[in-house]
């Protein structure tokens, strides 16, 4: 539910955080964010729904690029299927909601990949936890 149908390649708008969880149930996605020369980074991302709210975690902890910078931006780009949906990115600093994300990532992931869910799921790379929000 990416809002009106866009053409290939063109960018939405996401009118309402619960867009965001929709749409991310038809995956896969990739999050695309500036580098600092200007050129476009991106990159698979898991993307879950809990509580009716998306969230995205780093694989790589806080040392992930893409991670950086959409939490320094507040922001970042969410493209599947050549469709681009912009969404804000919060940090999440609550255990609760950080269990809950967890859970939600094993749920969806771990029956076709175990070891990549346990690493989504450890303490570093839940401190990345990301709530993806409508953009403006």
């Amino acid at each position: 539910m990416l809002g009106a149908p866009h053409g290939r390649g063109e960018a939405v708008g996401v009118a309402a955080a619960a867009e965001v969880a929709d749409a991310v149930q038809v995956g896969p996605w990739k999050a695309q964010t500036p580098r600092r020369d200007g050129s476009i980074s991106s990159r698979p991302i898991w993307v879950v729904v809990s509580d009716g709210e998306a969230y995205v975690r780093s694989y790589r902890g806080a040392s992930g690029a893409w991670y950086r910078r959409a939490k320094a931006d507040g922001a970042l780009a969410l493209v599947v299927d050549g469709t681009e949906v912009r969404a804000t990115a919060e940090p999440v600093d609550d255990d609760e909601v950080n269990g809950r994300v967890s859970d939600a990532y094993r749920e969806k992931y771990s029956a076709r990949s175990p070891g990549p869910t346990e690493t989504m799921v450890d303490d570093r790379v839940s401190a990345t936890t990301l709530r993806l929000g409508a953009a403006s």
